[in-house]
């Protein structure tokens, strides 16, 4: 199994990230922040590492650095999570050695889940369909599988409300007339 240590000061954050890749068989161990991050990765040597940027006392990018200068925690994966979305922070946490960065704002927590898969070698994202496929060139369903495979849908009645009763209007003599 592997191990994850998820590093982000926000505590929601951190439950939420911990129990999704729980989830997903993952052992998770967690910090609060780059300091403790650091004695954690020393102490536990998670497989991976998923960690905020803008953290109190070390920040994600002054991790990253002393990790990947750290020959205990050289080859250890980092994912970096940031509301920074600039070009340039992004270059320096590839700089620095980071495997992947991802911008909160642009990914949801499944994305995150794909992300650590990847990183690990342990599952492959799911395909995403490319601009150029077409109806022309996806391959057809296998009808035969699927005719067999579930029934075909019952039609049912549905049910109407009963008309009203007619009732026949006398004919009434118009008084204006």
């Amino acid at each position: 199994m592997s191990k994850v240590m998820v590093v982000e000061d926000d505590a929601a954050l951190r439950e939420i990230y911990s129990i999704r890749i729980t989830a997903e068989g993952y052992e998770v161990v967690t910090a609060g922040d780059g300091e403790e991050a650091l004695a954690v990765a020393v102490e536990q040597k998670p497989d991976l590492i998923l960690s905020d940027v803008m953290m109190p006392k070390i920040s994600g990018f002054d991790m990253l650095d002393i990790l990947r200068n750290t020959p205990e925690t050289a080859n250890i994966k980092i994912i970096m999570m940031t509301a920074l979305s600039a070009d340039d922070q992004r270059a320096r946490g590839e700089r620095l050695g980071c495997d992947r960065y991802l911008v909160k704002s642009q990914v949801g927590i499944e994305d995150v889940v794909n992300a650590i898969h990847e990183v690990l070698g342990d599952k492959t994202a799911p395909e995403t369909p490319t601009p150029s496929s077409t109806p022309e060139t996806a391959p057809a369903p296998d009808t035969a599988a699927t005719s067999e495979a579930a029934p075909a849908p019952v039609a049912q009645e549905i049910p109407t409300a009963p008309a009203a009763p007619t009732q026949e209007v006398p004919n009434v003599p118009n008084p204006a007339q």
